[in-house]
């Protein structure tokens, strides 16, 4: 009797990882199909050359990653997309927190509030940048009309190297603001208001009772949104393609840019797949350092 019952035990758990593996397919299906495959035939692509119709030509080993870590341009584009994270990550987190401070008391109106400065979330990538290429435009565009109201000159936006970063950045801060400040804003709300009147009877200050309590409690939050935003900061590619092109002078031509460049306009996919996973390995490792480091000094509850 307990060798039957074993066994009808082994036959219902096989069952139920069966019925898992069901469920399971269609999404893993899914996976090879766009993931895992390209994945591996990227590696293949790394090693080859290609002729000018994309066809493997010649299988080259390590050659494709050899001449691109010679290559002085990959370095170049490497440093366009630090600056570029350098400019838009830290400073979409604390402008969005700021926001986020402002707006997450339950006052009358801030409903309003909170709806407009989420309300960048729901527009595309490129929308986005159509509308800040009309901003940026030399003459017809808001901002240098608004300059020229304060008598500045007028700048030229995505046309001079030393503004093409910057504005890029400007647009993107923008379109990230919202599903950061979204995020940081459900974190600030579930504080509890116990919380902000004891300190009030202590006779912590606003600012203190920001940076020794709200932060602490908040430091998950702002963690999830440090990786995230990071990662996607090395994948920005919409708002170049549109607004400057890699250009000028390379200014803005960040590694996602020059790989689309290498893959799908001059179709040396050999190189292109090599820089794609040179790529991925640099946000791997900075995303292990952010776990390994910054990760500690979280405090959760």
């Amino acid at each position: 009797m307990p060798v039957r019952m074993k066994s009808s035990a082994n036959i219902a758990k096989w069952k139920e990882h069966l019925l898992a593996y069901i469920f399971l397919a269609p999404a893993m299906i899914v996976f090879a199909m766009f993931l895992f495959y390209p994945m591996l035939r990227s590696v293949y692509l790394s090693l080859t050359i290609t002729d000018p119709r994309g066809r493997v030509a010649e299988f080259v080993g390590l050659e494709n990653f050899r001449d691109l870590f010679w290559s002085g341009q990959f370095y170049v584009n490497l440093k366009a997309t630090l600056l570029f994270i350098l400019l838009t990550v830290p400073t979409c987190i604390v402008w969005s927190l700021f926001l986020g401070a402002l707006t997450h008391h339950k006052l009358r109106g801030m409903k309003v509030f909170q709806f407009i400065f989420s309300m960048p979330v729901i527009v595309s990538v490129g929308t986005g940048s159509m509308i800040w290429l009309l901003l940026f435009h030399p003459t017809a565009g808001m901002l240098n009309y608004f300059l020229s109201l304060a008598r500045i000159p007028a700048i030229s936006w995505l046309i001079d190297p030393k503004w093409a970063m910057f504005s890029v950045s400007l647009m993107t801060v923008w379109m990230n603001m919202g599903f950061v400040y979204i995020v940081l804003l459900s974190g600030l709300q579930n504080i509890p208001d116990e919380i902000y009147e004891s300190a009030k009877i202590d006779g912590a200050g606003l600012i203190r009772t920001f940076l020794r309590i709200v932060l602490p409690l908040l430091s998950p939050t702002i963690f999830f949104v440090l990786v995230v935003s990071i990662i996607n900061a090395f994948q920005a590619f919409g708002q170049i393609h549109i607004l400057t092109k890699g250009g000028p002078v390379n200014a803005t031509n960040v590694v996602v840019y020059q790989i689309y460049q290498d893959a799908f306009i001059n179709y040396r996919f050999g190189i292109g797949s090599a820089q794609a996973l040179v790529l991925f390995v640099i946000i791997l490792i900075l995303t292990l350092l952010q776990f390994a480091v910054l990760e500690r000094k979280v405090h959760y509850q």
